[in-house]
């Protein structure tokens, strides 16, 4: 009975020196360790956690000192946690043998939730293409229905909680890309995926690739097999000029092959050996690059022995 008294007077202290608010911020950035195998995944998060050689790395640090920056975690109504903010320290723990992680646990809404997430990833120093253009349109989705504003394509209606603005400018304001910039990222949510991984590697310019992404699914697919029977990328030009052809109806598969065909007015001319003529000098899956290398080695050896048996 005393320990029950002493526990009140301690509660009561605590009301008459501490805010509500400070009491609410306090409980709700309290850290736990929670166990892995109760934290499932953000769903469709944008942002790809990867097991390379900077996860391997990352893994080696937890090993030895362990989750130094706790992730972040709401719990679901079955009682186990999702992740918001962590996933690739989730996976750093996993690999190094951790059961459990360092996590703060807070009560968000789906939408809170979704822009917490969003925020917390585009502040990592290399974000790919595909990453911030799922992860802006999530987060203006979210912002959308946080405002009352039904989910439609176009957010030009103002919404009264934004003082004004439109979601997207609004957006903008809190992103380091422009109004116009983040446009064209989520223009890039409408590629299929093997075009826009071609964007995260690289392999398409981001003008281009957003160009494209007008084409319909079935364009697109004739334009990826186009590219990998010709070994080639369309220029900005091209992708304006498929786009163009796309909007009359007018691109059929000839017609992409045609546009491919043009001679770029950059393009030099590329000297090709067929890969079987040269793959018997290498092993079995020698990279493209360290083929070429080792080719030009050997043609600049065999000059140099060439002039000395000029001398």
């Amino acid at each position: 009975m005393a320990k029950s008294n002493a526990s009140e007077m301690l509660t009561s202290l605590d009301s008459l020196f501490t805010t509500q608010e400070q009491r609410d911020e306090a409980k709700r950035d309290s850290v736990q360790d929670i166990p892995i195998s109760q934290i499932s995944d953000f769903p469709e998060h944008p942002f790809k956690v990867k097991q390379d050689e900077a996860m391997l790395e990352m893994a080696e640090s937890v090993r030895q000192y362990g989750v130094l920056v706790p992730g972040l975690v709401r719990q679901l109504e079955d009682g186990s946690y999702q992740m918001v903010s962590g996933h690739r320290r989730k996976m750093a723990s996993e690999l190094a043998g951790r059961d459990t992680i360092p996590c703060i646990v807070r009560d968000l809404t789906d939408d809170e939730a979704v822009i917490i997430m969003v925020d917390s990833n585009l502040q990592r120093e290399k974000v790919l293409p595909s990453e911030k253009a799922f992860a802006y349109k999530m987060k203006l989705e979210a912002m959308r229905r946080q405002a009352g504003r039904p989910n439609k394509g176009n957010s030009a209606p103002v919404g009264q909680n934004f003082g004004g603005k439109t979601s997207r400018e609004l957006l903008a304001a809190e992103s380091p890309d422009s109004h116009s910039q983040i446009q064209r990222y989520i223009r890039l949510t409408n590629l299929i995926p093997e075009i826009l991984d071609m964007v995260d590697d690289g392999r398409i310019a981001f003008r281009p690739a957003v160009e494209l992404s007008y084409l319909t699914e079935q364009e697109q697919s004739a334009l990826y097999d186009t590219m990998g029977r010709e070994d080639c990328t369309p220029s900005l030009a091209q992708a304006i000029k498929m786009k163009a052809f796309s909007r009359d109806g007018k691109l059929t598969d000839a017609v992409i092959r045609s546009i491919m065909e043009e001679e770029k007015p950059n393009q030099k001319e590329q000297f090709r050996i067929p890969k079987e003529r040269i793959s018997k000098y290498f092993k079995p899956g020698t990279p493209a690059r360290t083929m070429e290398d080792t080719i030009i080695k050997a043609l600049d050896y065999y000059r140099k022995r060439q002039r000395e048996l000029e001398r």
